[in-house]
């Protein structure tokens, strides 16, 4: 699957408005030269690349240029040049010094070793430590598995302009390169819905790419019909397409209706299962047409439906992961107001003083509340006459003395209280001086 950060290939497949560039580059001739000693396999590999393998009736007469390195040291003209070597030979310093030439002339290469399936694994190793390198192959053109695994995607990433032409001349390579444009496809496709299903939230973006939003979708799958025709080796005249493949792309005209409706119905979140259809529905069009390129037969009706299955599960794959860059709103708890504990008047007894703080009330006698203003006092420091000067040390001198005048008003206040009541000795607690009875136990006073 294409890499979601790979975004430039979408705006080219949008941004493809004409078939002659892709019939032009289709039959575009591809120059590739193979260059090794007798004995190496060099006709064996080309006609490899000119036959399908899963088709062997499927063959192609497309010119390669063989030549040895006794014939030239110059590098050929092509568009790729494989050296090929073989590994049972112990000498391969000629071949590595011409290789490092060319490859510092700036020609494309491949370096293929071949055989390796004749030598033993350490000699095997060795060989490999003196052909270090990106575009290095170990392999033998016996094993069907190898071409495809390792030889076909080091081809392709070393021809990376000249894919269509590459296929439709080699049928080796046509049905990774399908596969490719294939998945090329749905991605730009639901990278276009995703993009397009955002502008939809908002009312201004809606009227330009809604109205769009189908024709692109559309365009896009009749495109991609062509271009695997030509890739198979189908004719260039995109008229003989509309017949064979209408109704195919002409059906996936409800998947896209569909995936158009959802964002309307499920704001925001209705993008996702819309990215979901609009990749599932490329996915199943264009499969369904490599299908017929293959076998010459249309998919029947139960083939449609595993199709089908498959291509929502990749949809929905995909999706999440688009999904993830949409903006997950964030709901913020607000703190509640705790409600003020209610007031409770305390009792006092004989000469206490009621000090509130943040934990609570507390109750202390005027013997400490003295001591602990007049420790609260000396902590502080008396300012310097240097730095403050006279005014503040006389204000100093005044909240002191109004301290000491507030704690005798107290130990007043609670004398003569204490004189005016009698104590319960029961409860130890106070009432009226003439009361016969406790107003807290009820016990008679004496």
């Amino acid at each position: 699957m294409s890499s979601i950060q790979n975004i430039s290939s979408v705006w080219t497949n949008i941004k493809e408005v004409d078939l002659k560039p892709f019939r032009d580059a289709a039959t575009h001739p591809v120059r590739i030269a193979i260059a090794g000693e007798t004995g190496t396999g060099k006709h064996t590999l080309v006609e490899l690349m000119r036959t399908d393998p899963g088709r062997p009736e499927i063959y192609t007469q497309t010119p390669v240029a063989l030549f040895s390195f006794n014939s030239s040291t110059e590098p050929p003209v092509a568009h790729l040049t494989i050296i090929l070597i073989d590994a049972t030979r112990e000498d391969f310093s000629e071949e590595q010094t011409l290789a490092k030439k060319w490859i510092d002339a700036g020609k494309n290469i491949l370096v293929y070793i071949n055989k390796t399936d004749l030598i033993d694994h350490r000699i095997l190793i060795s060989i490999q430590q003196k052909w270090p390198g990106n575009h290095v192959l170990f392999g033998s053109t016996k094993d069907n598995g190898f071409l495809q695994r390792e030889f076909t995607p080091a081809v392709l990433e070393l021809l990376p302009q000249q894919h269509l032409a590459l296929g439709r001349q080699f049928p080796l390579f046509r049905l990774p390169i399908a596969h490719q444009i294939i998945n090329d496809t749905c991605f730009s496709n639901a990278a276009y819905s995703f993009s397009t299903g955002v502008a939809q939230i908002v009312p201004v973006l809606d009227i330009p790419l809604t109205l769009t939003d189908m024709i692109i979708l559309t365009k896009s799958q009749a495109f991609l019909a062509y271009k695997l025709g030509l890739l198979f080796g189908f004719s260039t005249r995109w008229q003989d397409y509309v017949t064979e493949f209408g109704g195919v792309i002409g059906g996936g005209f409800v998947w896209r209706q569909i995936a158009r409706s959802l964002v309307g119905l499920i704001p925001v979140w209705g993008i996702i299962p819309k990215v979901a259809i609009s990749y599932s529905g490329t996915y199943v069009v264009g499969h369904a047409i490599l299908g017929w390129y293959i076998t010459g037969r249309h998919l029947n009706a139960k083939q449609m439906r595993a199709l089908t299955s498959q291509a929502f599960t990749k949809g929905k794959d995909y999706a999440s992961k688009l999904g993830k860059k949409l903006p997950h709103p964030k709901l913020v708890k607000r703190k509640k107001d705790l409600l003020p504990s209610p007031l409770v008047k305390p009792e006092l007894t004989q000469g206490e003083i009621i000090i509130f703080t943040e934990s609570g009330v507390s109750h202390e006698s005027p013997q400490s509340a003295q001591a602990e203003m007049e420790n609260q006092s000396d902590e502080k420091q008396v300012p310097d006459l240097k730095t403050d000067g006279i005014v503040q040390r006389t204000m100093l001198q005044k909240q002191r003395k109004e301290r000491k005048l507030q704690i005798i008003r107290r130990k007043k206040k609670g004398a003569s209280e204490t004189d005016n009541r009698r104590l319960c000795i029961k409860c130890g607690k106070s009432s009226s001086i003439d009361a016969s009875f406790c107003q807290y136990c009820g016990n008679p006073m004496e």
